[in-house]
Formats: C-alpha cells, sequence, structure tokens
C-alpha cells in the first residue's frame, strides 16, 4: 500500500524484515521439537538459536533467490550462512516450504487482527462518546433522501456504534479462525515429521495446529477473514455516506473540522468540502477489492498449487494496511465532527410540520375514519405543503373533515416532538447496556 495510507505499525507486520524473523522462529521451534523427539542432535537445534540476534540481509536472500528462483530455500541458504552449514543441516527437516509460509502468513493475519481490533475501540469509543452527547438532539429522519419522521442524532451515532460493534465481533471470530499453523510435510501426512513438532511450533506461535492441512492450510479460513474486512470497509463507508450527505450545503447539519490554515479547493476559497469521508468510500473500495480473489483462492489443485500466492502477497499487506488506516481515519472524523443542531431543527421544519403526516393519519384512523379516507385527507393537506408552502397543521385545522373527526386540540398535540424521541433511553440501553 502506498505511504500515504499506511500507518507504520501496521506496515511492519509485513515488512521482509519481519517476514524472515517469523521464518527463523518457525525454523527453530521446529529443530528444538525435534530435537526433543531425537530426531535431531541438541547441539545442532541450539546452534539454530545462536541465530536468534542476527539481522537477516533481505538484500542477500533476494540474490540467492535470483539463482534458486525458491524464496524459502533462498532464506535457508542465508540461514546457513549464519549457522554454519553442518549445524544447520537438519534445519527443515520434514518440512516443506508451504509450513514456513502459511504458517507465517497466519501469524501476520492474527498480528494484523489485533490492531484492527484494537483501531475499532476506538471508533467505538468515539461513536458511544457522540451518541450520549447528541442523545436528545432532534434531527430529521430520511427514507429515500427525503423527509421521513423525525429522530435524534444520538440514534445516528448509536446504531453506527451497534453496526460497528457486529463488525468488530465478527473480526475476533475471523482471527481465531485464521489462528492456525501448519508443519505438516508434504501434502500434509506427516509422513516426514511428527505432528509433536507441529503442535510444538503452534504453541510458541500463539497458533492451534489445523486440523487436517493438505500441503495447504484451507483457504476458506483466509477467506472469511477478507471477506470480514470487506464487510468492516462498508460500515465505514456507510459512516462516511451519512457525514457526506450531512455536509451538503443544503444540509449542513454536520461537517468535518476544517482546520486552520485548511484550504478546501485550488479555485474557490470558500470551499469546505468532505474530503476525509469522501478518502474513506474510497478506501472502502479498496479493502472490497480484495474480498472475491480470497474467496477464488479456496478452490486449488489437488494437495497443493501456488495460484493463491501472488494474490495473498497482495491482499494481506494491502488490505489489512488500507483498513488500519481508514479505521483510524474515521475515528478521527467522529471525534472531530462539528454538529449543527440549530440547522438539524431548521432543517425538519422546512416543510412546516409535514414530517407529522403519519400521528395525523393513525389519529384520524383511530377516530373511526376508514384508512382509505385518512390518507385521503391527510395526503390531500400534504400535498399543499409540498406544492404552495402552506403549514401543514394551519391547514389540517381548516379542513372540516379531518376537524369533523379530530378537536383542534388533538390535531394540535400530534404536532409534539416528544412523541418521537420517548422510546430514546430504551434504545440506548439496547445498544450500550445499562451505561
Amino acid at each position: 500500500m502506498i505511504p500515504r495510507y499506511s500507518r507504520p505499525e501496521m506496515v511492519a507486520i509485513w515488512s521482509p524484515e519481519t517476514k524472515f524473523r517469523i521464518w527463523y522462529e518457525i525454523e527453530a521451534h521446529a529443530c528444538d521439537a525435534q530435537a526433543d523427539l531425537g530426531v535431531i542432535p541438541r547441539e545442532n537445534a541450539e546452534a539454530v538459536w545462536r541465530a536468534k540476534d542476527v539481522q537477516f540481509d533481505v538484500a542477500r536472500i533476494d540474490e540467492i533467490e535470483a539463482v534458486t528462483k525458491h524464496d524459502v530455500i533462498a532464506f535457508l541458504t542465508h540461514l546457513a550462512e549464519h549457522v554454519g552449514a553442518d549445524q544447520a543441516r537438519f534445519v527443515h527437516q520434514g518440512m516443506t516450504s508451504s509450513d514456513v509460509l502459511d504458517t507465517t502468513l497466519n501469524v501476520q493475519l492474527v498480528r494484523a487482527a489485533d490492531i484492527l481490533l484494537a483501531d475499532m475501540d476506538r471508533v467505538l469509543a468515539a461513536l458511544k462518546t457522540r451518541a450520549f452527547e447528541h442523545k436528545d438532539t432532534v434531527r430529521i429522519g430520511r427514507s429515500h433522501g427525503i423527509h421521513a419522521e423525525p429522530t435524534t442524532m444520538g440514534l445516528t451515532f448509536a446504531r453506527f456504534h451497534a453496526e460497528m460493534a457486529r463488525g468488530r465481533e465478527r473480526l475476533e471470530r475471523a482471527r481465531d479462525e485464521v489462528a492456525t499453523g501448519a508443519i505438516s510435510g508434504a501434502v500434509g501426512t506427516f509422513a516426514n515429521i511428527d505432528p509433536a513438532v507441529e503442535e510444538h511450533v503452534c504453541a510458541k506461535l500463539g497458533l492451534r495446529p489445523e486440523p487436517i492441512s493438505t500441503q495447504v492450510i484451507p483457504r476458506d479460513r483466509h477467506a472469511m477473514f477478507f471477506a470480514t474486512l470487506g464487510v468492516i470497509a462498508s460500515s465505514i463507508e456507510n459512516i462516511a455516506i451519512e457525514i457526506r450527505h450531512m455536509q451538503r450545503t443544503e444540509v449542513l447539519e454536520a461537517e468535518e473540522y476544517f482546520s486552520p490554515g485548511q484550504k478546501g479547493s485550488s479555485a474557490m476559497p470558500h470551499k469546505r468540502n468532505p474530503v476525509l469521508t469522501e478518502n474513506l468510500t474510497g478506501l472502502a473500495r479498496l479493502v472490497r477489492m480484495a474480498v472475491i480473489p480470497a474467496m477464488e483462492n479456496v478452490a486449488l489443485w489437488h494437495e497443493r498449487d501456488i495460484s493463491h500466492s501472488s494474490v495473498e502477497r497482495a491482499i494481506g499487506p494491502d488490505a489489512t494496511i488500507t483498513l488500519d488506516f481508514a479505521l483510524n481515519r474515521l475515528a478521527g472524523v467522529i471525534e472531530k465532527l462539528v454538529v449543527y443542531p440549530d440547522n438539524m431543527l431548521a432543517n425538519m421544519n422546512k416543510f412546516k410540520g409535514l414530517v407529522m403526516s403519519q400521528r395525523v393519519l393513525l389519529a384520524l384512523t383511530q377516530a373511526g375514519v376508514s384508512r382509505e379516507d385518512a390518507y385521503r385527507l391527510v395526503q390531500r393537506n400534504a400535498m399543499k405543503v409540498w406544492e404552495q408552502g402552506a403549514d401543514f397543521r394551519e391547514e389540517l385545522l381548516a379542513d372540516a373533515e379531518v376537524t369533523a373527526a379530530l378537536s383542534p386540540a388533538e390535531i394540535e398535540e400530534k404536532f409534539d416532538l416528544g412523541y418521537h424521541t420517548k422510546h430514546v433511553d430504551t434504545i440506548f440501553r439496547r445498544v450500550f447496556g445499562e451505561s
């Protein structure tokens, strides 16, 4: 991923230095287990561990790979240069390259998931804070982009919190599902390596042994992992789209923080654009771009092919680095989001009581008017608001058919905003618990 959308901690997980360090740890732990079983001499395992402080030379490994055309063999050759050819002769005993590659990938995905879970905690904390801050800040709810009925800004933040909380739970499950390792040798039969070696290596790396692998760990695990990242990215976009709409000039119910010295346009000095949330929409597309290739990686030939390999070399870093950046950007947007309660009320009142139409409809039916007639009475008065700029309440009070069923006081009561917010506390308890 390009540096512009990258954060150092996540980038480090995918660096060649980190990868080779994990490869080394797998090989060294495997040597320990082999020595415990009496398969290799203990002194050879200890010799491998004496290289634990070595900074592996990425350029040298690349140089060797240019000849061998095999990355794991290149690494093992470089490791032998540090350990000594005789002492290193038992390294990789009974193993195959996928044992190293697949186990390493899963270690990296688990570490990436841990960072992403922390990122989501920051987003959730920001959403909760803003939800309680604006629990009773009334705004108009919209369906199809059109005014519907009153809601609150707190409920908007709360529903995003609930969505992100579900995403976090999914990510925890995806992390757990991908936290397996395989040291099972060619085609996964353990013919040349004891299953105890796999158990030892996995325990040291914080993984579980894969119950049954071929020469690779099953890729349905990875498909689920990347699909989960895609869903989280879609939730980020969901929030970003809401903020972008709220920042439109005609709406302006909230906007991204505009810092001192910030410029919105090279041509128009007045501009304050929702650039961060627009960026989040784009980043969400990049994360979702990994989902279909991850799904297609599930179907491999027989016990192994490498059609998945080139895909994972790209989507592993790109999807996790991008999502890490996006989650932190989103948290910052929410934390600093500028909310305009007065504009929310002004927007809601733009069509002079129109948003109370359902209450009047229900009141008429409860007063004995058929639903069809009640709908006709309410709609004909509502259309005057749309088309003539009339006041909905005044039109109802002047309509003899309406007042034949409802008294003026009953009509007036239907315009009480509190009616629409009476269950906000109940919803908050469902989302946040008794806080």
